[in-house]
This record gives structure tokens, C-alpha cells and sequence, in this order.
């Protein structure tokens, strides 16, 4: 999704909470920048903000600030640092505290949304209705439905199911921990009410932390009008606490992506052992078997086979394109019939034109290959352009680096390199050249020419082979 969506005519700022060390993470870096699917926590976050085209977002950061904010550069970002980490609510005051500094100066009927570094799977899909709903409301606050509750806090409603309250688990009364309800931490108020609040929070909790949860009580005080909204999907709302609830939610996340491939038309073999950590663009009738890792954007075109233990990123494949077993291509662009590997590596810049055969142990970069041509067995190739219907023999080598510098090998069509050749470039190959086996070419050979260059094999007789030596 990349179309910014505007969602009220008042301004909209966006807090995200990202100061904590996460210290059950055992890390040294910090939690927000743990990866889910490929991009780190704090990075999906952002996405979904941005995405709410708000008027500024700002991220309240304390533990390696330096080093989170060196891994999301974004010029338009506003940094609030949190000295001490007392609390969410001291953590929003910061933040509200540096808006209110602002060159723009905000009005108090701008709203702020709370959101939180360590929530990545958060979505404008499941914001928007939040930001809506309560655009009439002093206070919005996102609740879900979880079966096993335990350590989350609990919405507190009264008997006419208005919310009067949300009580962290630890300091919950037994009929409050028996509530199914939680609170996600993800709130939207206007900024005039959170002025006023945030001052009034006092640490009155077994942490010693001012909870922003506690404004939900002080709007009920004050009849202040609160609206809930319930995520029916609570992995969407859901946050990382250790590595063990990240490996939980990368299986969940990877198995809905592999699930969303299926219903679209490709056979996932096991859908379990899928790992999608970037966008899969298929067609139909593809089929991928276990063990495959696809990064980056990934486009597939319809019938292609992705065979076990391959990893493919940034790459687009063409209808019925097969990748054989323990392949691994990077930036690579492969038309229509190509098949490659088992045991291939194509790194960025190759380009494998329609039904060209690129085999085993056979390493490709920055390299275009015609039509009908075939490297099969143990080459490398590089910075090369290869016209069609070649026949590359097995260990063949193009020359490509002096050391300091990178030269190009221009092959034309119809070529034939016998095995065990070495093509020092710069070096041209004309049209239905052909080389033999075991020849170092150094210089350009002209279309239809044979080239031979090797030493003069020598036959020895009576040649002793040497023997060890006495100890």
C-alpha cells in the first residue's frame, strides 16, 4: 500500500513509544529494531503512520537513541527523547510537551495518536476506523478480545458497558482479571484534554510508573465522552515483549502471507516452511515447495516452480520460469522459460532472456544472457553480454577484475566455449565463434573463427614420478 490516506479535517499528530530497552529481548540492540518478516519493528510502525498523512509524527526515544534514529533516517521525523523511562504517561508528556513547542503551533482540538515501536503488524486498516469513530470524543481507546489474558491490562466497563477504566493485570482485582478485554495501549485524544490530564498522573502502581491508562479514568471523571472500538484480529494489535513472542508472531505473520499466496492461485507445498520478508506479486498456477525464502519484491509470472531451499530477492520471473533446488538469486530478471540451477547464484544486473538455461554451480552478476543460451555446469560469468543460442562449457571463467578495475566480455550469438576456458576481458567474441577447451583468450576472436590458445601438450617417456622420502 503506498497512497497516503487523509483521514479527518483536523490536524492529526502522531506519538510513537519507542524509549524502552525491552530488557526481556536479552539484546544489546534495541527492541524496536528486532526484525519481523525483514523490517525491523519500529520501520512497519512508521509505515502505518505515514500512511495516515498526519501533520507530524514523533518518536520518543531513550535506550541507544543515536542508534534508532541512525536506522530511521527520515528527514520529516521528530525525535523526544525520554531521559528516564518513567512510564508511558511521562513518555507522551514528552512528546506532548515538544508539540506544544512546535514552529506550527498546534490547537488543542488537534488529536494525538498514541501508538507504540514495539506493535508492528498496526495498519491504517485497523487505525482508520479508530480515528473516525472518536472524532466526537475526548478520548478513542483500541481495545481486543484475547482468550488467555493473563499480564495484559483489562477494560474496565460499568454496568451500562461504558468504559470507566483500565487496570494493568498486576494490580487488578480478581473479578477484573477474569475480563477477556485489553487494552492495546493504542489510544487517540485531543491534545487540549491530554494537556490537562498527563499533569494529574500519579505513580500509584505496583511498577512506580506514571501509566497513560490512567486518563482513561480521569475522562470518566470528568464525564468526558470515551470511544472503544475492538480489533477483532488481535494479532494486528499485538506487542513484542521477548524473542519468544517474536518467533510466535513471524510464524503467524509468515503463515498468513503463505495463506494469502494460496487463495490467489499458487500451490505452497507447506505453508509453514514459507518465509516472505518483503511483497510477493504472483500469477497464477505457481507452485513453491519448502524451505523457500523470498526478500524484497518478488514477481512472479504464472506456472513457475520454486523447488525446496531457495532464496530469491528483488527478482522478477517470467511465465513458466523454473528455479531448481538450492538456488539463490538476487536482483536478478529472468524471462519467460529460463530454468536455473540446482546450486545457481544470480547476484544484481543479471538478465537471463526467454528459455536460456543457466545450471548447476554457476555464478552470474551483472550480466545479460540471450535467447536459447546455456551455461550449465561450474562457471562464472560476469559483466558480460551474451548474444543467443550460446553453448558456455563447463568451468568456464570470464576475466572481468584487474584488480582495480572491471572489464566487459562481448559475446555474440551462436557461440560455442569449449570447458576449462578462461575470457580475460576486455575481450569481443564474434558471431558463431568458436573456443576450445582449456584456451586463455586474451584477445578479441572475429566472428565464425576458430581460437585455440593453449601450450603445446608434451609426452615424457620413462618420466618417475616422484617418491616420499625416508623418516
Amino acid at each position: 500500500m503506498s497512497d497516503k490516506t487523509h483521514l479527518s479535517d483536523s490536524k492529526l499528530h502522531v506519538v510513537i513509544l519507542a524509549a524502552g530497552k525491552g530488557t526481556r529481548m536479552h539484546s544489546t540492540l534495541p527492541k524496536v529494531l528486532h526484525s519481523l518478516a525483514g523490517r525491523s519493528l519500529l520501520a512497519r510502525v512508521l509505515d502505518a503512520a505515514e500512511l495516515l498523512n498526519p501533520a507530524s509524527i514523533r518518536v520518543v526515544v531513550g535506550f541507544e537513541a543515536a542508534v534508532i534514529q541512525a536506522a530511521c533516517p527520515e528527514p520529516h521525523l521528530h525525535w523526544v527523547m525520554q531521559a528516564q523511562q518513567l512510564g508511558t504517561g511521562h513518555a507522551l508528556a514528552c512528546a506532548v510537551a515538544d508539540l506544544q513547542q512546535a514552529a506550527s503551533l498546534p490547537t488543542p482540538d488537534d488529536r494525538v495518536l498514541v501508538l507504540y515501536g514495539d506493535v508492528p503488524l498496526i495498519s491504517v486498516s485497523v487505525l482508520a476506523p479508530l480515528i473516525l469513530a472518536s472524532q466526537e470524543s475526548a478520548l478513542g481507546v483500541l481495545s481486543t478480545q484475547v482468550e488467555n489474558p493473563a499480564g495484559y491490562g483489562r477494560i474496565i466497563r460499568d454496568a451500562a458497558g461504558e468504559v470507566v477504566a483500565i487496570r494493568e493485570h498486576r494490580d487488578a482485582a480478581p473479578d477484573e482479571l477474569r475480563v477477556h478485554e485489553i487494552n492495546t495501549g493504542i489510544l487517540v485524544a485531543r491534545l487540549g484534554d491530554l494537556s490537562a490530564w498527563l499533569p494529574q498522573l500519579v505513580p500509584h502502581n505496583a511498577q512506580g510508573e506514571l501509566y497513560l491508562t490512567d486518563i482513561v479514568g480521569l475522562a470518566h471523571a470528568e464525564h468526558k465522552a470515551i470511544t472503544t472500538r475492538i480489533e477483532p484480529d488481535p494479532l494486528l494489535v499485538t506487542g513484542i515483549n521477548d524473542r519468544g513472542a517474536l518467533a510466535d508472531m513471524e510464524r503467524a505473520w509468515q503463515l498468513r502471507q503463505a495463506q494469502r499466496l494460496a487463495l490467489s492461485g499458487t500451490t505452497i507445498m507447506d505453508p509453514r516452511r514459507l518465509d516472505i520478508r518483503g511483497e510477493v506479486i504472483s500469477g497464477v498456477d505457481n507452485l513453491i515447495d519448502v524451505n523457500v525464502v523470498l526478500e524484497g519484491r518478488v514477481t512472479l509470472g504464472n506456472n513457475v516452480i520454486i523447488e525446496p531451499n531457495c532464496v530469491l530477492r528483488n527478482v522478477t520471473l517470467g511465465d513458466g520460469v523454473r528455479v531448481r533446488a538450492f538456488s539463490h538469486l538476487d536482483g536478478a530478471e529472468l524471462a519467460a522459460g529460463v530454468e536455473v540451477g540446482p546450486f545457481a547464484r544470480l547476484r544484481p544486473g543479471t538478465q537471463l532472456s526467454a528459455n536460456s538455461r543457466v545450471g548447476n554451480f554457476v555464478e552470474i552478476k551483472a550480466s545479460r544472457i540471450g535467447a536459447g543460451s546455456k551455461i550449465n555446469h561450474l562457471s562464472y560469468v560476469g559483466d558480460t553480454t551474451m548474444g543467443a543460442d550460446c553453448n558456455i562449457g563447463a568451468g568456464t571463467i570470464t576475466c572481468n577484475y584487474d584488480g582495480a578495475n572491471k572489464h566487459r566480455t562481448d559475446i555474440g550469438d551462436s557461440v560455442f566455449v569449449g570447458s576449462s576456458s578462461q575470457l580475460v576481458a576486455p575481450v569481443q567474441i564474434g558471431d558463431g565463434a568458436t573456443i576450445g577447451a582449456g584456451s586463455t583468450i586474451t584477445h578479441d576472436v572475429p566472428a565464425g573463427h576458430l581460437a585455440v590458445a593453449r601450450v603445446r601438450q608434451t609426452n615424457r617417456a620413462g618420466w618417475q614420478r616422484p617418491k616420499k622420502m625416508a623418516k
